[in-house]
């Protein structure tokens, strides 16, 4: 960062945390923001689209304010291609005045703009505009490269790309400071970017901490529907557990309840979770490849063949009989544009002991899930 942009930070005792995004799925924001207003003591304005709720940290701090742009209409389906051209200039363009009012005029002047990026256009000009405009330091958190994913979607030789890759490249050497999330791209930013950045890792928030038998029993409470009985979903972990008259569980897929006292299961599931944007940079085909083999490794180890009915296994299963390799629950978690087709993907494949479930978890449940 330069001399005089650290010196500005702290002037005013004001942030600003920038997302052309959904903030509750932007929790490395979420803890920049946290961080800013509990160690640094500054006030914090979160600019960014609702539609997740943030975690209640976050929510409850009152040094946090949460600043919710509209967001622009969705293309319709079956738009003319020839349209397209013109999507992709007016809906920058809308975005672009949205931010700069909100940046320049709805809230108060701070004496720093930390944007995520991507979405790099119009983010990162509009953020540079503001700063110059408002006199405060301007610094990119370096998530992806924009230009890389819409390449994804128009193709690497698009005209398009090209335009987006200058605009990402030189707005990002116009911040007074950045960070990133992996070495590897530090390296690509320092050596073909020309910019300094500096690796800033996740640390777990307090309330990512391991999960007592108690938190992971009501956890599982709260989940069991969603994991044992999802609609049209038949597999090996749908069970026969059902909640009582009272509308209370004694006992989940991974824990039950005897009085007072809450164990683990013994023929549990391995639990497994995963988080994506479900977006074409993320290539999942890899993990649904390593469950197949998984399956049919055991089915061979353990002498079945096509012939052994699945539902005879899993009524074994459910009735409590052990097995030296245990059932697979892949939990997804996150939303995006390819989530269908994959969730599609995962039904036609119908596996013995594994199972998929893609769930959207409260900002609380996650950490919880983790621990």
């Amino acid at each position: 960062m330069a001399g005089d942009g650290i010196e500005k930070i702290g002037r005013r005792g004001r942030a600003a945390v920038v997302v052309l995004g959904d903030i509750g799925r932007s929790p490395r924001m979420q803890y920049h923001a946290l961080s800013l207003a509990r160690q640094a003591s500054l006030e914090v304005d979160i600019v960014s689209y609702g539609g997740s709720v943030p975690h209640s940290a976050v929510i409850e701090n009152s040094s946090i304010h949460i600043h919710e742009m509209r967001q622009c209409p969705k293309v319709p389906q079956g738009i003319p291609k020839i349209m397209y051209p013109f999507i992709l200039l007016i809906k920058p363009a809308v975005q672009f005045l949205m931010l700069i009012w909100y940046l320049c005029v709805k809230i108060p002047s701070p004496d720093v703009f930390i944007v995520q990026n991507p979405p790099s256009v119009p983010t990162l000009v509009a953020a540079k505009w503001a700063s110059w405009l408002r006199s405060a330091s301007f610094i990119i958190d370096w998530h992806n490269f924009g230009y890389t994913l819409l390449g994804l979607s128009l193709g690497r030789n698009s005209r398009f790309v090209a335009i987006y890759r200058w605009f990402e490249k030189h707005y990002g050497r116009e911040a007074d400071g950045a960070l990133c999330v992996t070495k590897a791209m530090q390296h690509e930013l320092a050596q073909n970017w020309g910019i300094r950045a500096t690796v800033l890792y996740d640390q777990p928030p307090e309330f990512f901490h391991p999960t007592s038998l108690i938190e992971k029993h009501k956890l599982f409470c709260r989940l069991h529907d969603d994991l044992s009985h999802p609609p049209a979903i038949k597999d090996c972990v749908t069970t026969g557990v059902q909640k009582e008259a009272n509308n209370s569980l004694m006992e989940t897929l991974f824990t039950y309840q005897s009085d007072t006292d809450i164990f683990l299961k013994t023929n549990r599931p391995a639990l497994i979770v995963s988080s994506t944007s479900w977006t074409p940079d993320e290539d999942f085909g890899i993990l649904l490849e390593a469950a197949v083999m998984y399956d049919r490794r055991v089915s061979a180890i353990l002498g079945e063949d096509d012939s052994t009915a699945d539902s005879s296994l899993w009524k074994e299963i459910a009735d409590g009989r052990q097995y030296l390799y245990p059932r697979l629950l892949f939990v997804i978690t996150g939303k995006g544009p390819d989530k269908a087709r994959y969730e599609e993907k995962m039904r036609k494949l119908r596996l013995k002991r594994v199972a998929f479930r893609t769930l959207w978890l409260t900002a609380e449940d996650y950490p919880l899930l983790l621990g």
